[in-house]
């Protein structure tokens, strides 16, 4: 089914290949069955690069994106002792967004897909979408019109040139006034680890603690 959504895709789409050892390990951890999209992504691929590599569903790691799904939530989504916050991370894109499954930690916790948005420092409902759903819309031509007002002249190129551990670090912040046009905003590659830290953690800290 995962293959035959990505044969029929409306984007670029690069395959990473899973390194068996890994996709063992990278599936055990993730606890699901290959039976799922979730698992088959995670056991049959290193991870998908969509759109030039714009957005990157993480699956069991590869050099082209070294973090496996699993790895990349322990400390984020859990605990270091293995405790849920309450979502999952499933994805990612180059402007500092984030993918996640809502376990309870932004609604009822069905697991529906939310939005953490780089250019108001919230996550946003995807409209009910389940792990499947978010798949199958990542492969439509309805990514284009999602990220329209977060593109600049020549972004292929530039994002094609990132690693999928790399995300850009915008100045002015994206979700200042002077950052909402992204073309006047200066970008330079970082690691995602650091934009998720500034984006996720840190902004959102300090602007509630400034409105008390």
């Amino acid at each position: 089914m995962v293959q035959a959504w990505l044969t029929t895709a409306a984007n670029p789409v690069e395959v990473l290949p899973p390194d068996p050892v890994r996709s063992d390990e990278a599936l055990f951890d993730t606890q699901v069955t290959t039976r799922s999209p979730m698992g088959a992504v995670v056991y049959h691929t290193g991870g998908l690069l969509i759109d030039h590599g714009w957005l990157r569903v993480l699956g069991s790691g590869h050099a082209r994106c070294s973090r496996s799904l699993p790895a990349w939530n322990k400390g984020r989504s859990t605990t270091p002792e293995g405790m849920s916050s309450g979502f999952w991370l499933v994805a990612d894109d180059i402007a500092g967004g984030f993918f996640a499954l809502d376990g309870g930690a932004f609604g009822p916790g069905k697991g529906e897909v939310f939005y953490f948005a780089p250019d108001s420092l919230r996550w946003e409902p995807m409209k009910g979408m389940n792990y499947s759903q978010f798949l199958v819309w990542s492969l439509s031509r309805n990514l284009t019109q999602f990220y329209q007002s977060m593109r600049w002249v020549g972004w292929e190129a530039e994002v094609s040139s990132l690693s999928g551990d790399q995300a850009f670090s915008f100045y002015p912040f994206l979700w200042t006034k002077e950052g909402k046009n992204i073309a006047h905003c200066s970008r330079k590659p970082c690691p995602v680890a650091e934009i998720f830290s500034l984006n996720v953690i840190e902004f959102p800290g300090r602007l509630q603690s400034k409105t008390g």
